[in-house]
């Protein structure tokens, strides 16, 4: 049994009543929605056309926001509905990233996720969604796809039907019949200033591609006049915890290959031994705190521990963190209260470290709306950036903690400092490269073209040409540079040179996740 929705257009007349049944049945707050109706216009007055389309969950067979929910709070029942239980929702707002069709939001009332459920509580009754039984011209169809004698399989089976974004591989559920072809392609659709009832407001999301005045033009794409929101889920906090993720795992990277690459004298040995261990784990510890601050319900925070989706790279990214922490608190107990940090630890702290920092690179392309965050150079990426960090976090603790505060390196932290240059050097070089390879490598979809444009020669481009590529990539290696051929003013000029790289990375992080969900998903 498979129970999944047909859609018929022919019939659909825009009435609403199907979002008004909906939001009764369920009590869907205002400004939220399970269901919703979105016209759009095409031509030229007088010859214009109006066209309905009908949006919602499509209960997929392979349905991303499953996989990727931390704690089992979606799961797909036996019956083919993709069901929620918000009692198990932390808040984490994955599922609304890995959603193909805007079919998830955050309930303002209880600050879980919610979506379409198809009635379940009625069907448990065999009773039809109220979307069904309200809708004047029948132009909604539900039953079950695997018996052949349903209404809704014969129609799949003999009638011309679409899907929405079938090339996603989620096996949607949800099928149209007589719909205007536009509305199966959101980058085929620009949204107007003024919608029937309402003024948009392009400035409550400026980077947003589909709003008014948009740097991205579509010849012929049909206008929207009346859609709902959609907010883009993720905003500060997750750039911030990616940059702070980055430093923590970083310092042990670096500290490691410090150790293992050269024998450092006693003064200079603290810095990678004991103030960047204690500095990563004082990283990670905010980077934890951002994590939970994320969440709209932190009281559950620990549902991903207790609760666990062992398919979902936010399960799997917290026990890596949390094996990195161990490691590293065993490489400052070592340091403090033995003779040495065994090379062992040293190498599995190492491993923990890229493990850490890349992680996130499974967590994004498992959000399979978000095109660009499929890239496959993001993994590589989140492992030299973390070198670019770790590097320049260790600069910056030889030059200032470890000389003013602690008074362990006499000569100012010079030779550690001379150690880390090239490090440093060569990972915002490979950095820069592979940025430029990720917005200018010819792009695999629409909404890839769409969101390199928007950082590259969109309303982003200040900030990645100037705050990334020249403030946070080549003024630091020009110092760098600079700072070897005049060693008289190498401290101050390689201070400066990682305070710039670590701005320019998080400048990187936050146009990344913006640019990332600035393409319209439906």
């Amino acid at each position: 049994m498979r129970y999944g929705f047909v859609i018929d257009h022919n019939r659909c007349i825009g009435c609403h009543a199907c979002t008004v049944a909906c939001k009764d049945e369920h009590r869907v707050p205002v400004g939220v929605f399970r269901t919703w109706v979105k016209y759009i216009e095409k031509g030229e007055f007088p010859n214009t056309s109006r066209h309905f389309g009908v949006m919602r969950c499509n209960h997929c067979d392979e349905a991303p926001c499953v996989e990727i929910c931390p704690t089992s709070a979606l799961f797909r029942r036996d019956d083919g509905i993709v069901d929620f239980d918000n009692s198990r929702c932390i808040g984490c707002k994955s599922c609304m990233q890995a959603c193909p069709y805007d079919a998830l939001y955050i309930d303002p009332d209880t600050h879980t996720a919610a979506k379409c459920n198809f009635c379940a509580h009625r069907i448990e009754l065999e009773l039809e969604p109220a979307c069904v039984v309200v809708c004047p011209t029948r132009a909604i169809i539900a039953g079950d796809l695997d018996d052949p004698s349903s209404p809704i399989a014969q129609i799949v089976a003999t009638q011309k039907v679409a899907t929405r974004k079938p090339y996603k591989g989620t096996r949607p559920k949800l099928f149209y019949t007589g719909i205007e072809g536009d509305f199966l392609q959101p980058a085929m659709m620009e949204a107007q200033a003024s919608h029937l009832f309402a003024e948009h407001n392009p400035a409550a999301n400026p980077n947003l591609l589909g709003t008014p005045g948009s740097d991205r033009k579509v010849p012929g794409a049909a206008r929207v006049v009346y859609d709902v929101a959609h907010p883009q889920p993720w905003g500060e906090i997750p750039a911030l915890y990616l940059w702070t993720k980055s430093i923590a795992a970083g310092l042990l990277i670096v500290a490691a290959v410090l150790m293992f690459s050269k024998d450092l004298a006693a003064a200079d040995a603290i810095v990678p031994t004991v103030l960047g261990p204690m500095a990563a784990i004082a990283f990670l510890a905010v980077t934890t705190i951002l994590l939970i601050a994320d969440l709209d319900r932190p009281d559950r925070f620990y549902f991903i521990l207790t609760k666990p989706n062992r398919r979902s790279w936010l399960v799997w990214g917290t026990w890596i963190l949390i094996v990195y922490g161990i490691l590293a608190m065993g490489w400052v107990g070592f340091a403090l209260f033995t003779r040495g940090v065994p090379r062992i630890l040293t190498a599995l702290a190492a491993v923990a470290g890229a493990a850490a920092a890349g992680y996130s690179a499974f967590l994004f392309a498992q959000g399979k709306g978000r095109d660009l965050w499929q890239s496959p150079l993001f993994l590589w990426h989140l492992i030299v950036q973390a070198a670019v960090a770790g590097a320049a976090s260790m600069i910056l603790i030889a030059a200032t903690v470890g000389v003013q505060l602690v008074g362990l390196i006499p000569d100012g932290g010079r030779e550690i400092i001379r150690l880390l240059d090239p490090i440093l050097g060569a990972a915002i070089a490979v950095s820069i490269l592979m940025i430029l390879g990720e917005i200018f490598l010819p792009p695999f979809s629409t909404d890839v073209e769409r969101a390199t444009d928007l950082i590259a020669r969109g309303r982003l481009r200040a900030r990645f040409w100037y705050g990334v590529i020249l403030i946070g990539g080549l003024i630091p290696l020009a110092l760098l540079w600079f700072g070897s051929a005049n060693n008289a003013s190498r401290p101050a000029v390689d201070i400066l040179a990682a305070v710039l790289a670590l701005a320019g990375l998080f400048v990187f992080e936050e146009i990344w996740i913006t640019a990332g969900q600035a393409p319209p998903l439906s």
